[in-house]
């Protein structure tokens, strides 16, 4: 009995260890919009050890397209960001529908330099946005209401 203990023992610590959770949402969006590097770098990091999916690449995209901001030189600057956009854009290809994606394109959009002329399908994306909100699970809807209140774009009046 206590062999059998033993060895489930081994095999429970063993296997816990390839166990990833899921990153939170909440945790993701406040990295996202926070003013700070780290933040971005940790919850890519986190990110990296996921399965991957279209929604761990869609969120890595939106983050190293916000970590270009942070990068010297404007090569650098560059450079990431459009890794970071091809990663996020590959997603919303796939997954034209997904609302959840076409809010984080639309949250870029809003607050890339105009010089990256990364700002095509901003009503798109407002639309995407408002069509897909009343579907949206509550903490998603909560994001994004928090997200209204300073945006330029997408008001509150459009998710009545």
């Amino acid at each position: 009995m206590r062999r059998l203990f033993a060895v489930n023992l081994v095999f429970l610590i063993f296997f816990s260890g390839f166990k990833t959770q899921e990153i939170g949402r909440k945790v993701y969006y406040k990295a996202l919009s926070g003013g700070e590097e780290a933040p971005i770098d940790k919850m890519l990091e986190k990110l990296e050890n996921e399965k991957a999916s279209s929604k761990v690449n869609a969120y890595k995209g939106a983050l190293i397209m916000k970590k270009a901001g942070y990068e010297k030189g404007v090569g650098g600057k560059v450079k990431t960001f459009k890794k970071g956009a091809h990663l996020l854009e590959d997603e919303i290809k796939s997954n034209p529908s997904n609302t959840e994606f076409r809010f984080l394109r639309l949250t870029v959009q809003e607050h890339a330099p105009k010089i990256l002329k990364y700002n095509k399908e901003l009503d798109e994306d407002k639309q995407a946005v408002i069509a897909g909100f009343s579907k949206l699970d509550p903490d998603l809807k909560e994001v994004i209401a928090d997200y209204v209140k300073d945006s330029e774009i997408l008001k509150q009046s459009d998710l009545k």
